[in-house]
Formats: C-alpha cells, structure tokens, sequence
C-alpha cells in the first residue's frame, strides 16, 4: 500500500480527537473553538510527521499560533514563548529542509514513496551527548522558569527544553525526535491534568489533544524507524 494513504491507525487517532472535542463539549456544556481547532489541527500535523509527509507544516502554523496563546493564559510561560518564538518560524524552517531532503508537495513530484522525506539517525555516542546535554538544559531552565513565577517550572522546562531540541531534529530528518515526543508528551499530558484540577480556560481540551499526539508519537517512533533504515540502506 502506497505511504501517501493514511492507515487505520491514522484515521483513529484523527477521528478520536474530534469526537474526544465534541463529547467534551457535550459533558462540559461549553464549546470551546480555539482549544478544539488547535488540537485537531495538532493531530493532523502530528499524523503527517509521522507519515513522512511535507504538509504536516501547514497544520502546524495553525496548532502552534493557538497553542502559543492558551499556554500563555494558562501561564505556561515556557510553553507560550517556545511556540511563538521559536515553533512558528520552525514551520518554514522544516518545509525549507524537508523540500531538501526528497519530500514531495506535489502528486506530480512524486514517485513512488518519494513524496516522504527521507530519514536518518544518530550513532549511539551523539545518542548520549544528546541525552546529556537535554538533561542538563532541562535543569537550568527549570530554575529559570522558577525564578519567573512558573508554577510548574520543571515540567514546563522539560517540554520546552525537549520539545525545542525535537522539532530541530524534526526539521533535520532525524529519527531521534520522536524519543524526546514521547517524552515530551507523557509529561504535557500531567502538566495540563494538573491545569485541569486548577481549572485553566482549554485545558482540557489540551488533555485531550496531547494524549493523542503521545499516542501517534509511538507510532511515528516505529514508522521513522524503518524510514532511516530504508534511507541507510539506499545510501550505501
């Protein structure tokens, strides 16, 4: 089956997340569009990351702007000003090294599976700097993040820290991102849970949207795995 057709999985998760969105509509009385909109447009970018596919960039301007806005609500300092700052411009950034890399963004360009990027990975002792050099980052801006009046300051450091080194990897075509996504995820899924119990506008929503994207980034570790073996083995 050719890779520029979403599998079953793909359609779960899209699915999931919209009818996640309305039966919290349904159960909170409250219809809340921009938390919705970002979240779905989350998934569809996410979905197509883990796809291989170039125009996961075009929901991600729109997940990253809305998301930029209800961290900084919420006070996710960390979380507002990596989206604004840093995610937004990384959207061109990514299109730019994708479009380098072999990503078709048109049928006509495509041959074969060409229309997804090609992958690659890291060698086991840039595996450990990397390792070492997150977690160091961590801690610092956790202390940072502290000091500013964060009220979460080390998870909010860790998916900021985690998540800035991810989407250069991400932009770059390596498989290792999406180890440092799930991660990521497991602890954007507590910090806003925590959000919800202090009864944050959206954050709900962002509950719902941030399990999903742990789930796809399962998926996407074990879908970008064969891509860089498949891209290694051409490049010998």
């Amino acid at each position: 089956m050719s890779q520029r057709i979403l599998s079953a999985y793909d359609w779960f998760l899209i699915i999931g997340v919209i009818a996640s969105n309305v039966i919290y509509s349904i159960l909170t009385g409250t219809l809340d569009v921009t938390g919705s909109v970002a979240a779905v447009s989350g998934v569809l970018c996410v979905v197509l990351v883990a796809k291989g596919s170039i125009w996961n960039y075009a929901f991600g301007i729109v997940n990253v702007s809305l998301y930029a806005w209800i961290s900084y609500k919420a006070a996710l300092y960390g979380d507002a000003g990596l989206n604004a700052f840093y995610y937004v411009p990384m959207q061109f950034i990514g299109w730019w090294q994708w479009r380098k890399r072999g990503a078709a963004v048109s049928e006509s360009e495509a041959d074969g599976n060409g229309v997804q990027v090609k992958a690659r990975r890291f060698s086991w002792m840039q595996r450990a700097v990397l390792a070492a050099g997150c977690a160091i980052a961590v801690v610092a801006v956790g202390f940072i993040l502290k000091h500013l009046g964060d009220p979460q300051p080390f998870k909010d450091s860790t998916t900021t820290v985690l998540s800035v080194v991810a989407q250069a990897l991400m932009a770059l075509a390596f498989m290792e991102q999406w180890a440092l996504w799930i991660i990521t995820n497991i602890v954007s899924v507590v910090m806003w849970c925590i959000c919800v119990a202090r009864g944050e506008a959206h954050a709900g929503v962002m509950v719902i949207m941030w399990t999903f994207y742990l789930l796809n980034s399962i998926n996407g570790f074990r879908v970008w795995l064969r891509l860089s073996n498949s891209s290694s083995d051409k490049d010998r």
